[in-house]
């Protein structure tokens, strides 16, 4: 325990954290297609909710895929985060049997004809949150280790997630992305998967983060939304992200800078573009520090880029407290078994 205590007063003190990869080592590039314009431009072909995406304009996005009897299918979305971790959502796997028959494509747009500059790898680990919840989505968030790191381009780069310092609610232009808008007339999601090979490009359409306590009331969600959750979307419906997009990124642009935060993964929501039943999404925020502690305590080698300021004793508290309560919640899984 204490030599653990002392790697994350290493990580507090130490600043920047570069990965293994020196083209990986910051999360702050600009994409290829830096400022979305595929979204209005004339060039964009739309779909149903949104619009397909320009090489390299999602450069931290991955497919999530399962491969059976009856073929290779998207399964979930992700976010990069290093060279060697990917984000994403826990239900993801909630059947997925053994990971073996896994795969992360990073780095392509249409996954029909992913081109030379993507790249696949195996899932090495899995880490689910601790304490989701499955019924009612609650921390709705876990970690990919990838089996080899990966080497960043203009295709392959990292998500940036925010710290607490960064007030995620003033943030006005944000996007989601996904390889399978749709629209249905009901249900919900996560449901079973689009197959590779129908409608396998990837799109993008701009969003407005909503008033959770909005989101929360009786004619909208009436009360099911937690927390550690954000509102995405429109009134009105027309625009949201269905099957095949759970884990998919929900970023905002800073208000001050030329780059992107992540700041959720689309978790669940009823049906898609209903009315008053935008999408909900994991708040990245939130999970900071999980993020931070499960990756320095079970990593192989590399680590997450930390390209963001932030005050060192808090940070540093903050990360002990978080392992305190992960010794405790193993503690507690030990004396249950």
């Amino acid at each position: 325990p204490m030599a653990l205590l002392w790697l994350l007063m290493l990580l507090a003190l130490a600043g920047p954290v570069w990965g293994t990869w020196d083209s990986c080592r910051t999360c702050r590039l600009r994409p290829m297609a830096s400022d979305h314009s595929s979204m209005t431009s004339a060039a964009g072909t739309s779909h149903v909710g949104g619009t397909s995406v320009q090489p390299g304009a999602w450069p931290g996005i991955v497919s999530i895929q399962a491969t059976w009897e009856n073929g290779t299918w998207h399964m979930c979305t992700g976010v990069l985060l290093s060279s060697q971790w990917v984000l994403t959502v826990a239900h993801c796997f909630a059947r997925a049997g053994g990971i073996s028959m896994w795969d992360v494509v990073i780095g392509a747009t249409d996954l029909t004809q992913m081109g030379p500059e993507a790249v696949v790898r195996r899932i090495q680990r899995l880490l689910v949150h601790q304490h989701y919840v499955a019924a009612t989505a609650l921390n709705n968030i876990a970690l990919l280790e990838l089996d080899q790191p990966v080497e960043c381009s203009d295709y392959i780069q990292l998500g940036c997630v925010p710290d607490a310092s960064l007030r995620v609610s003033e943030l006005k232009s944000c996007y989601i992305a996904g390889w399978n808008f749709a629209r249905t007339a009901g249900g919900s999601f996560p449901s079973v998967p689009t197959a590779q090979g129908t409608g396998m490009v990837l799109q993008e359409s701009k969003v407005h983060l909503m008033d959770t306590e909005l989101c929360n009331s009786s004619r909208w969600y009436a009360g099911a939304i937690h927390p550690r959750n954000l509102c995405a979307g429109y009134p009105q419906g027309g625009i949201d992200t269905c099957q095949g997009d759970s884990g998919g990124p929900l970023v905002c642009k800073d208000n001050e800078a030329d780059y992107y935060w992540l700041v959720g993964l689309n978790s669940w929501g009823r049906g898609c573009d209903r009315a008053r039943h935008p999408g909900i999404y994991t708040s990245t925020q939130h999970f900071y520090n999980w993020i931070l502690l499960q990756t320095a305590v079970t990593s192989s080698g590399t680590s997450l880029p930390m390209a963001f300021p932030h005050q060192i004793l808090v940070h540093f508290w903050n990360l002990v407290q978080e392992f305190l309560q992960f010794r405790k919640d193993k503690k507690a899984s030990a004396a249950a078994g």
